[in-house]
């Protein structure tokens, strides 16, 4: 969806974003930060989100944005161990053990009062059959912290422009894997699940060259009375660090 994409300029109403599943790798860290790199090798990802209220148009303030994605090897913090070039055939969450307590890329920010948040990260890379994405989850709270009771209103996966992805896949830090990519078409979630509404922006930061880095943008519509069917409250006690 495009920042700039209102239904109607007055008031400003935005589409649904589509939904799609969290899949095995998500986990509850707690770990507020904007910077989730942890030094992971990898060209450098300036990511900013906007929530808003599909309903009204309006910023979603105070609401609890976590993301999370592969390195540029394909691997997940949590399940550094598991070989990212062999396909999986399970998607539910807690379906995978863990092999270890890694933390890096992953995070959460509260939006701020114009619904947006910001990460500092790296491009992802891939994983055996899926393209490029990008986890995320919205959650209203009740407070600027962590509650007990968390009500997830969206549940999300962000794609990546080919042209983008290409260049970077071309990258010393991603080459020399034993399988390749899906493209965003070949990828079963993107194709049946609204990827291209959830494509990104992306533009180069720097003229000279792509090693300097991406700026990637887009907004997302939600509906803060709903209550997301992919993460239910039980998940958030699975491989919790």
């Amino acid at each position: 969806m495009d920042d700039n994409n209102p239904v109607s300029s007055s008031p400003a109403v935005y589409l649904l974003s589509p939904e799609q599943i969290a899949g095995p790798y998500f986990r509850n860290p707690k770990l507020i930060r904007r910077n989730i790199s942890e030094g992971m090798d990898g060209i450098p990802l300036v990511l900013r989100l906007t929530i808003v209220d599909a309903m009204t148009g309006q910023p979603v303030t105070d609401a609890l944005v976590d993301i999370w994605h592969c390195n540029a090897r394909g691997a997940y913090s949590g399940w550094s161990k598991v070989n990212p070039d062999k396909e999986v055939d399970v998607d539910d969450i807690g379906s995978i053990p863990r092999t270890d307590d890694d933390t890096y890329l992953r995070g959460g920010q509260f939006t701020d009062k114009n619904g947006i948040v910001r990460f500092t990260t790296i491009y992802p890379g891939f994983y055996a059959g899926r393209a490029l994405h990008i986890h995320v989850v919205v959650r209203i709270m009740e407070g600027n912290n962590y509650l007990e009771e968390r009500h997830v209103a969206w549940v999300g996966q962000l794609y990546f422009p080919e042209v983008a992805s290409r260049l970077v896949l071309n990258a010393r830090e991603y080459r020399g894997r034993a399988v390749s990519p899906l493209t965003n078409d070949q990828d079963f979630f993107y194709e049946n699940m609204g990827g291209e509404a959830s494509t990104l922006n992306v533009h180069i930061l720097s003229r000279d060259s792509n090693k300097d880095g991406y700026f990637g943008h887009t907004t997302i519509g939600i509906d803060t009375f709903a209550v997301s069917t992919q993460i239910k409250p039980e998940d958030f006690d699975k491989h919790t660090v």
